[in-house]
């Protein structure tokens, strides 16, 4: 594409100025070459302006800045106030403005991001709507998952999904936008058909991230600023504060306030390979029976959240209700279908809160014993151990300690740290460091009713081990386990 198309709109300075084909845009200098736009992004931990000299000595000759660099005569330089609120407008460009092609679904919130936008979007797949995902799970359409930097990845990474997205098929795109997603410039230009809001608490403060609670509430809100329908969660006081925000018409959903969407006679559901909840979706006066194929009372919320989104875009309340008692979301309390009379589950839980309700969840089903495989990450958050440690001890009856991310740290280390809360909470435990080595453990030692539950992986396909990647997934284990 032209130079001179890609900035078009986009105010810069430049001492000249020679149009010339474009072939790519690039803000890593390891992926510069000829005929690419090289763009200085300035981040927390490093700046793209040091590194214009790499970029140019791959081969890029045309360079976006902030201010004046040391390169070269024959390099072209175009600047900008900042590189980083400059990329949505020149990406959206060179992508020809997929966005506008896409009906686009954000949700946001402290937790059930990734639970949200993945039902909503296997909701919207199954009820004939197709749908592509993007978040903590990747990027996920034409039936592929592809991983992704980021929880919202950046404004050229968004523009080009949307595009592989349209040319897959896809009419729509449920995305996790997460407060530095917003702040970070990410979302720019996107102009979202619905947002969703889950729920706030502090997360996410501190160190490059925000500075307090306020100005991660503040990015929060500005979602809202950029929609065209607002889905809040009626049982979240913070959503009152939304409704202020916003200028677009807020649909509500809860299941103790008063709201739009609710539920009524909840209820537990586990058959084999199975484990979901049956709930009355009411709204308008009109009541459809559902069912999720995900356990606990957040999942009939998270639901609810999703059969607003379904409503507004036209979705009839029979093709949500079937289409809702299908979804399931990778890594997110996913009970997997095995030839066992046992059942087992994956979660990403990896701290105390997601721990915590994770076993309070599948505790509070029928069963026999609750077996529970988990590890802890290396390097840091030495207080977690001590959380996981003693919340499987007092809930799991056996828990097979592993490893999780141990990074620089010894794995029978950080096992025999965690070992020390489980037995000081009264549990028994087995610590088995390989962790394909604690899985087959564990499903080796279930019996008849067992619910095994393999957490802090989820949807992950590797363990950074001392710096590297190591492929492994829990997915792949059970079924190595059981030879599928």
């Amino acid at each position: 594409m032209l130079l001179s198309k890609i900035f078009e709109g986009v105010s810069y300075a430049a001492d000249s100025f020679a149009d010339r084909e474009i072939a790519d845009i690039v803000y890593n200098s390891k992926l510069a070459g000829e005929d690419k736009l090289f763009v200085a992004l300035v981040g927390a931990f490093s700046d793209g302006h040091d590194y214009v000299s790499q970029a140019y000595l791959a081969g890029c000759r045309v360079f976006l800045t902030e201010h004046a660099v040391a390169l070269p005569g024959d390099a072209l330089v175009l600047t900008v106030e900042n590189t980083r609120a400059a990329l949505p407008a020149v990406s959206a460009n060179f992508f020809g403005h997929p966005e506008r092609e896409l009906t686009v679904i954000g949700v946001t919130g402290t937790k059930g991001k990734t639970s949200i936008a993945g039902m909503l979007g296997a909701c919207l797949n199954s009820a004939g709507v197709p749908c592509g995902t993007i978040g903590t799970v990747g990027a996920v359409y034409g039936g592929k998952v592809y991983p992704t930097a980021n929880t919202t990845p950046e404004s050229y990474e968004c523009m080009r999904l949307f595009r592989e997205m349209r040319k897959a098929g896809c009419r729509a795109v449920v995305m996790e936008v997460s407060s530095l997603g917003l702040k970070s410039h990410r979302v720019d230009g996107i102009r979202f058909a619905a947002a969703v809001f889950t729920n706030l608490s502090p997360d996410h403060i501190g160190g490059a991230e925000h500075k307090d609670f306020a100005e991660y509430a503040y990015w929060k809100k500005q979602l809202f600023h950029r929609c065209d329908a607002a889905i809040l969660n009626a049982d979240d006081a913070f959503s009152e504060e939304l409704k202020k925000e916003t200028a677009a018409p807020v649909t509500t959903f809860g299941l103790y306030e008063p709201a739009d969407f609710t539920a009524e006679n909840i209820e537990s559901l586990r058959e084999p390979g199975f484990f979901g909840t049956s709930f009355t979706c009411v709204h308008g006066g009109e009541k459809t029976e559902m069912r999720t194929a995900v356990p606990g009372l957040f999942s009939v919320s998270n639901a609810l959240a999703c059969v607003a989104v379904c409503d507004l875009l036209g979705v009839p309340m029979p093709a949500i209700a079937s289409a809702m008692g299908e979804a399931r979301v990778p890594g997110r309390s996913d009970c997997l279908r095995v030839n066992a009379d046992f059942d087992v589950v994956i979660d990403y839980a990896h701290n105390g809160q997601s721990f915590q309700s994770v076993l309070d969840t599948f505790c509070a089903y029928e069963h026999n014993r609750i077996i529970t495989v988990f590890g802890s990450v290396g390097d840091r958050a030495f207080l977690r151990r001590e959380e996981l440690g003693l919340i499987s001890g007092k809930r799991a009856d056996l828990s097979v300690i592993t490893t999780d991310d141990p990074g620089y740290e010894d794995p029978e280390k950080i096992c025999r740290e965690i070992a020390g809360f489980v037995e000081q909470a009264g549990g028994s435990y087995k610590i088995v460091p390989d962790r394909e080595e604690a899985v087959f453990y564990a499903l080796g030692e279930a019996k008849k009713g067992d619910i095994v539950l393999l957490l802090g992986k989820g949807h992950e396909t590797a363990q950074k081990v001392r710096g590297e990647k190591v492929p492994y997934s829990d997915y792949d284990a059970v079924k190595k386990y059981f030879g599928q």
